[in-house]
């Protein structure tokens, strides 16, 4: 009777053993995440510079991930790739911009493609609030504000 339960001891030691090596190596598994989407080059070849139009644009290869805050800016089709190893953090090892940009008419005036290799950075969002004290010094900026405090709105 010894050696039976000894027996299933081991095998359940081997079993474990198994286990735990199968978890360590999905553990160390490499994970990929896409998103976004950016357009083939046979897409943008379809696109003709000084021609097309947001809306054919449009029409041609899809709706824009971004498009810029000002009408006239352009449209962006962003993605990429981020590996996921072990207990790292997740890392970007691969993004795309296509960048197709309008003039005033609303007509592409030019098409791009950058890669994270480019080291190019696009703002797809900015807020920036300008400075109504550009070109004053300290002191007109300290005295300044002396008649513009109201002491009785504070109490």
């Amino acid at each position: 009777m010894g050696s039976t339960s000894h027996g299933n001891l081991g095998r359940v030691g081997r079993g474990l053993c198994l286990a735990l090596a199968m978890t360590a190596i999905a553990g160390c598994t490499r994970l990929y995440d896409y998103h976004g989407y950016t357009p083939t080059d046979e897409q943008l070849a379809e696109i003709t510079v000084g021609k097309d139009t947001r809306e054919t644009v449009a029409e041609v290869i899809g709706t824009p991930s971004s498009a810029g805050v000002l009408k006239e800016s352009g449209y962006y089709y962003v993605s990429q790739k981020i590996e996921t190893f072990a207990y790292r953090a997740p890392e970007v090892i691969e993004r795309e911009v296509v960048a197709i940009s309008f003039d005033k008419r609303g007509v592409v005036s030019n098409v791009e493609r950058f890669g994270l290799q480019d080291g190019n950075v696009v703002a797809l969002s900015r807020r920036v609030t300008s400075s109504n004290v550009e070109g004053l010094t300290f002191l007109q900026q300290l005295f300044g504000n002396i008649g513009s405090l109201d002491i009785g709105s504070n109490l």
